[in-house]
């Protein structure tokens, strides 16, 4: 046996193994090692955010079943969601290049032909009736199908992280939304009572400046509080119904009839201790530097197809079947034809095309490390901003707390002593006005250290597991 025709396709199979892809180097988090100001101390266990599912963080039944709503429902969500099997399916395109493609092909020709030229024993007119199957399939000898595979595969990849990130916002979003809710229910009620308060209080005086034992200037001064107040109180009504709607728009949906029944804003439990970790472990956890990681990968075997356009291509073609003029001897006797054809294409001159397209990949990879490096320094920043809220929101709730004390009891004695005669009604009337300030902020400051768990939940990569 001819020993180069054994050499020849130990050495395409040598050479298909070769790669032009260059290798892959993480680049390094251009962050801190440790979070700022020692805000990483934490009593929680050991287990990753990223590994607490969403439906054992929110405890409220009402917002459980609205997340899980959104889920099914959300727009956005789903299409991220289609854009996976979109990428999916581009995968499979790319993977089909590395088999040979088969196809069967029968048909029939009918010619007549000038019989001054040319004669047939039954007359000029030739049929022709064939079947035959062809096959062709690239040589694959510098990983340029397979580059481009991979490129594909990691764009897929890159496409579900991208999914788990939608997941993680919306989960986050209508956790807001719903607590931001409750909050404006409660302000809205503490508005009324306020509302119920000052108006007593100015029927008071009104009747007492009918007798003429107030001074219109009172009189006055309860009347604009009174005015104030419910118009604070509209205001909590504009906020509630945007609200609503901005829930509704999240859920995908109208909000159902048959929610189960949640619980108050005061009962609200979250695990608000989350274990933020190690920087450089944490960050790897968020789909969204993943995403950006797979993008990197992508571009990175894009330069090895483009590196592959430099060198040959070698296509095999062939095919085998039957011939005849008449279609019942189509499949016996001398009929069988095949058909053997490599082609191979060498680029010599295309004004710089191939060169341009390499450099295109090489920019594209710069561009992707620094989106990389970019989403590492944004969720870093996200992670330590919350992990500073967090630190001194319960000081600030323990001293709006101390306010609030102090602004009621400052309340009761301006009241006491304008009742008495000693002070005028704009001193209550200031006093009412910080106590309502006061039961206010302090609702604020309990809404953003939910909130702020939620943020941090969400910082640290939670929210994709169900």
């Amino acid at each position: 046996m001819n020993k180069n025709f054994i050499l020849i396709p130990g050495l395409a199979a040598l050479l298909g193994g070769c790669t032009m892809v260059p290798k892959y180097e993480r680049p390094k988090a251009s962050v801190s090692e440790s979070w700022p100001n020692n805000s990483n101390r934490t009593n929680a266990a050991n287990t990753a955010t990223a590994d607490i599912e969403w439906r054992e963080f929110f405890d409220d039944p009402r917002l459980r079943h609205l997340i899980g709503l959104a889920l099914q429902n959300n727009r956005d969500l789903r299409i991220a969601a289609l854009r996976v099997e979109q990428a999916r399916a581009q995968y499979r395109i790319e993977r089909a290049g590395l088999y040979p493609g088969v196809q069967g092909n029968a048909g029939a020709t009918r010619q007549k032909f000038s019989g001054a030229v040319n004669t047939f024993a039954g007359g000029d007119i030739l049929t022709t009736y064939s079947v035959d199957v062809s096959a062709a399939y690239e040589l694959d000898l510098f990983g340029r199908v397979r580059s481009l595979k991979l490129e594909a595969l990691e764009r897929y990849f890159a496409t579900d992280e991208a999914r788990k990130s939608v997941q993680i916002a919306l989960v986050s979003e209508v956790a807001t939304e719903y607590l931001t809710q409750l909050r404006l229910r409660e302000a809205k009620a503490v508005a009324n009572k306020t509302l119920a308060t000052v108006q007593t209080s100015y029927n008071l005086i009104k009747r007492s400046f009918e007798a003429g034992a107030t001074s219109e200037l009172d009189l006055r001064t309860a009347e604009g509080q009174v005015q104030t107040v419910r118009v604070n109180a509209a205001n909590f009504l504009q906020l509630l119904a945007e609200s609503e709607n901005a829930l509704v728009q999240l859920v995908g949906q109208p909000l159902p009839n048959d929610l189960p029944a949640g619980k108050a804003f005061q009962e609200q439990q979250l695990l608000s201790d989350l274990p933020a970790g190690v920087p450089s472990e944490v960050l790897q956890r968020r789909p969204d530097i993943l995403a950006a990681e797979h993008g990197l990968k992508a571009a990175n075997a894009d330069i090895g197809a483009a590196r592959a356009a430099f060198f040959p291509r070698i296509v095999l073609t062939g095919s085998a079947g039957t011939a005849s003029a008449k279609l019942t001897d189509l499949f016996t006797g001398p009929s069988a034809t095949w058909s053997f054809g490599p082609q191979i294409s060498v680029p010599i001159f295309d004004v710089g095309g191939t060169r341009a397209r390499l450099d295109v990949s090489k920019i594209q990879n710069r561009i992707e490390i620094a989106n990389y490096e970019k989403a590492i320094q944004t969720g870093f920043r996200e992670v330590a901003d919350a992990l500073a809220v967090r630190a001194i929101l319960d000081e600030k709730l323990k001293a709006q707390e101390l306010l609030l004390g102090s602004q009621q009891k400052r309340f009761d004695l301006t009241t006491a002593r304008y009742n008495h005669g000693v002070d005028n009604y704009v001193a209550v009337l200031l006093a009412q006005q910080d106590l309502y300030a006061a039961q206010q902020n302090l609702l604020q400051f309990q809404a953003a250290r939910l909130l702020n768990a939620v943020t941090l939940y969400r910082s640290l990569g939670g929210g994709w597991k169900s």
